[in-house]
């Protein structure tokens, strides 16, 4: 496992200073950083291979660029600021922050990841409320299933309506693994192919 790092962490100190106000490095900084976005959002959705190339073509000749100007800054200013704590921290994660420049597959901030785990973090959060242990369990169970059916690109109502009908219908406890998310998604394929 490789471990990489989030270029929008590192942002967020510089954008902190620059909203205090007049903050030259910092709002450069942060000027520097949305070119890298810019062009993260032109590959987006592309093959891991093309996002590679157009990274090293284009994203990498920036980066370096950054860290040498920032560089720079951090010998012009106080070693006790704040934009030199913030400059120091993306230099001491600097091997993960550019670890996405080799690796198409890598995504340059962890904003998808918190997204899909902030549903998870609320649900936990509101089932505390289930009013009874029993409650609780099966509102984990319900959260699962819809999560995971998410993860496989289900429509989670259509996905909850068809197994609920098969169940009422007297579905066999022994067949219960052909309802998991991503069995009933694989089943739905066959039947599209096979019509």
């Amino acid at each position: 496992m490789t471990l990489a790092f989030c270029w929008l962490h590192w942002r967020r100190y510089f954008f902190e200073i620059d909203k205090g106000g007049p903050a030259p490095i910092a709002h450069e900084a942060l000027e520097r950083i949305a070119a890298l976005y810019a062009i993260e959002s032109r590959i987006r959705g592309r093959s891991p291979e093309e996002r590679r190339a157009v990274r090293q073509a284009q994203t990498k000749p920036l980066v370096e660029a950054l860290r040498a100007w920032l560089e720079n800054r951090l010998k012009a200013v106080s070693e006790k600021s704040a934009i030199a704590a913030a400059i120091r921290y993306g230099f001491n994660q600097w091997d993960g922050l550019v670890r996405f420049l080799d690796d198409g597959r890598i995504e340059m901030d962890t904003n998808s990841v918190e997204r899909a785990m902030r549903t998870i973090a609320l649900d936990r959060k509101n089932s505390l409320f289930a009013g009874h242990d029993e409650g609780a369990a099966n509102w984990a169970c319900l959260t699962s299933l819809i999560e995971t059916a998410k993860l496989h690109n289900i429509d989670p109502q259509a996905y909850l309506a068809d197994i609920l009908t098969k169940l009422v219908n007297g579905w066999p406890n022994n067949r219960i693994d052909e309802l998991m998310p991503w069995a009933w998604a694989a089943a739905q394929q066959q039947q599209k192919l096979a019509a």
